[in-house]
């Protein structure tokens, strides 16, 4: 993957100097310096600040998603952000192709999306669309959103705020149990967003609300949670760009250690190194906004 927002290999290499004596590889990164989660810790952001850092980690997420990407742990401390308020995607550790069979226990619980405790199997990329509302809510307030403490704690948290489940939600629900859980469920009311998070910005609880929406099939996708009227004064469709799709069959493949160590040390040899300004691609509009902000921990 190559872009500003998506964590990028800088160079790979081996200490090694022969196939029979490889056993290490290092990889080179982008020196980000700090995370979202310190960032959040230790100031409060201004509207400005959201307002950039949210358009990146949507404008990365639709990069990310067009490659037939999902991945399912996003979290602040996940998001690396440099001085200049810059950040990129890290950790794609538990990221998998939109079209395979998922697991339930993914993604880290305060951030995972309803359908993935409640469906198990069935979830699409807006699940990512959920995390990045869970972040959104904590960069405006400086507190986590759901802070549940076991599965059904965090599912109450979100019921709470967002309301419980229609019928018409329900019937999506494949799991009878999970069903007939929230059905024993006294009926709680969605709250108004601008009453829980007062003093926000209007615009910016309208993105957060749509971010937040129980129905995944309602909720946004990054390119058009990008075009929301809140992100109107960095939006820039053509400098937001998408990837190829992502050819992931070589991972299907049954082959022996010594193949697999062939094949990695072939990598690792040919691999080009790439030399580039982080904020090349960035428009120019943001640039503008990156200047007047900074983030340090």
């Amino acid at each position: 993957m190559d872009h500003e927002n998506v964590i990028g290999l800088l160079d790979v290499f081996t200490p090694s100097t022969t196939l029979e004596d490889f056993q290490d590889v290092y990889l080179v990164n982008h020196l980000m310096g700090s995370d979202l989660n310190n960032i959040i810790r230790t100031q409060r952001l201004s509207d400005e600040h959201v307002q950039f850092l949210i358009y990146q980690i949507l404008r990365g997420l639709k990069y990310i998603h067009s490659a037939g990407i999902i991945h399912r742990d996003l979290k602040p401390s996940n998001i690396a952000v440099n001085e200049d308020c810059e950040l990129k995607i890290l950790d794609f550790g538990l990221a998998r192709h939109a079209e395979v069979e998922m697991t339930g226990y993914v993604a880290t619980r305060w951030y995972r999306a309803p359908e993935i405790m409640l469906n198990w199997m069935h979830y699409n990329q807006t699940v990512d669309i959920w995390s990045v509302g869970c972040i959104m809510a904590e960069l405006i307030t400086s507190r986590t959103l759901f802070p549940g403490n076991d599965h059904i704690n965090q599912l109450n948290r979100i019921m709470a705020l967002c309301g419980t489940p229609d019928e018409e939600l329900l019937s999506k629900i494949s799991s009878k149990e999970a069903r007939n859980y929230i059905r024993s469920l006294p009926v709680m009311r969605k709250k108004n967003f601008s009453e829980v998070f007062q003093g926000a910005n209007s615009v910016a609880i309208d993105l957060l609300e749509r971010m937040l929406e129980l129905d995944a099939d309602r909720r946004p996708t990054a390119t058009e949670a990008l075009a929301h009227p809140y992100l109107a004064s960095l939006a820039d469709p053509t400098d937001e760009p998408t990837a190829e799709p992502c050819d992931q069959s070589f991972e299907e493949r049954d082959l022996p250690v010594q193949e697999w160590k062939q094949m990695v040390h072939k990598e690792v040899i040919m691999f080009e190194p790439k030399i580039r300004q982080i904020s090349a691609g960035i428009s120019g509009v943001a640039q503008d906004m990156q200047r007047m902000l900074r983030c340090s921990d």
